[in-house]
Parts: structure tokens; sequence; C-alpha cells
């Protein structure tokens, strides 16, 4: 009994947290770095803050897979290059945070695909990735990007891509790859990227906030 009523009391928080502007990092278990680039989102809030007039609270926390936490979070990332590994508890408590309203954006740091294609078919067994045509309104909020995600980091030389799952004609988890918008948010002095390739990152990284906290 006490689990349904903090169950109910998080999903009802959810929905009044949807207009506290405040995001979070996921963390999550099995080994890979999910406290990869530091300073990424501390550096898009003060982005979005600055040129798109949002108040989202800079000091971005942690909060786990599992936790009912998340709840309060409308925006939740994640990044890292290895492993990841959700519990079945975590696999319900993430399902329920995304069928509630909640957003997660996976930035596939390298070599993130493998673990997050397997993980997030276990929070969505009846759904499959499928990649966002340009023509998506999450290219086109502030900022105007007609041939998709911008290429940040080269690695495998492959072009950036943009998949979802999409619940009941919504958008519910953004998974990013080959593009590596995360490095691109992180301080100059991390990757020493021109500044017009951080200014790409951090405008997409944008238009992801915007799209979130305005549909």
């Amino acid at each position: 009994m006490k689990k349904c009523i903090l169950l109910i009391l998080c999903i009802l928080s959810l929905a009044v947290e949807l207009d506290a502007q405040s995001i979070a990092l996921l963390k999550y278990r099995g080994g890979g770095d999910w406290y990869a680039n530091p300073t990424s989102l501390p550096n898009l809030v003060q982005f979005c803050n600055r040129q798109l007039g949002m108040n989202l609270d800079r000091n971005v926390p942690t909060v786990e897979v599992g936790s009912p936490e998340i709840f309060n979070y409308p925006f939740v990332h994640m990044t890292g290059h290895g492993n990841i590994l959700f519990s079945e508890e975590e696999t319900r408590n993430l399902r329920t945070y995304l069928l509630a309203g909640g957003f997660l954006h996976i930035d596939d740091n390298y070599g993130l695909r493998t673990a997050a294609v397997r993980e997030m078919k276990k929070v969505f067994p009846e759904l499959d990735f499928v990649e966002l045509p340009f023509s998506h309104p999450i290219f086109h909020q502030k900022y105007d990007f007609p041939n998709g995600l911008p290429k940040i980091h080269e690695h495998d030389a492959k072009p950036p891509q943009a998949f979802g799952l999409i619940w009941e004609g919504r958008l519910v988890c953004l998974f990013t790859y080959e593009c590596d918008l995360g490095d691109g948010w992180e301080d100059y002095a991390v990757h020493r990227d021109p500044e017009e390739l951080r200014q790409k990152a951090l405008k997409m990284g944008a238009n992801i906030l915007q799209y979130v906290f305005t549909r």
C-alpha cells in the first residue's frame, strides 16, 4: 500500500513539476561512466537561460534510475561510453516516469548504443527506436537545423542520427548518435572545439530543452 501511495504522489508531483524548470543527470549501473562530461549540463543550462530566457536551475542534480526523485524532473539526461544495466525495479520506475510525462535524452558519448538500445527495450518492449526525420519539430525550435543533428565529434566518421521512442504519438526518449552533443557543451578547455562547433551543439541542446518544456 505504501508503495502505491508513493507512486501516486510521484506521478502527481511530476505533473506539477513539468512547469518547474529543472533538469537532472541520470545515474545508472553496469559500469558505464554516467558521470562523463561534468561541465556539459551546467553550460547548457546557462546558455538556455541567457539565449532563450529560461529559468533553469544551474545546479544540475544526479538522480538514479530507480529513485522516486526522478519524478521531480521533466527532463533527464544520460550519457557515457560503456555498459548500462537496469534492474526490474529500475525498468518499471523509468517506464512509469516516461509514461507520466517525463523525457529521457540519451547522448551517446561513443560506444553507448548497444547497451542503450538493449536496456530501453526492457523499458518499452513494444517499441523500437525510429530515426527522426529532419522535419521533426525538435530540429526547428529557437534554432533551425534543416539537416538534423550537427556533427560535433567525428569518432567513426558516420553521419549523426537522432532516434526516438514514440509512445502514442509522443516522443518520450531521444537518442542522439554519432553526434556527441555533450562534448560540445563542455568547457572549451576540455575539448578545445572551435567556437562555431560549440555553438551548434549548444543551440541543438537548447532546441531539445525548449521542445521538452513547451510541448
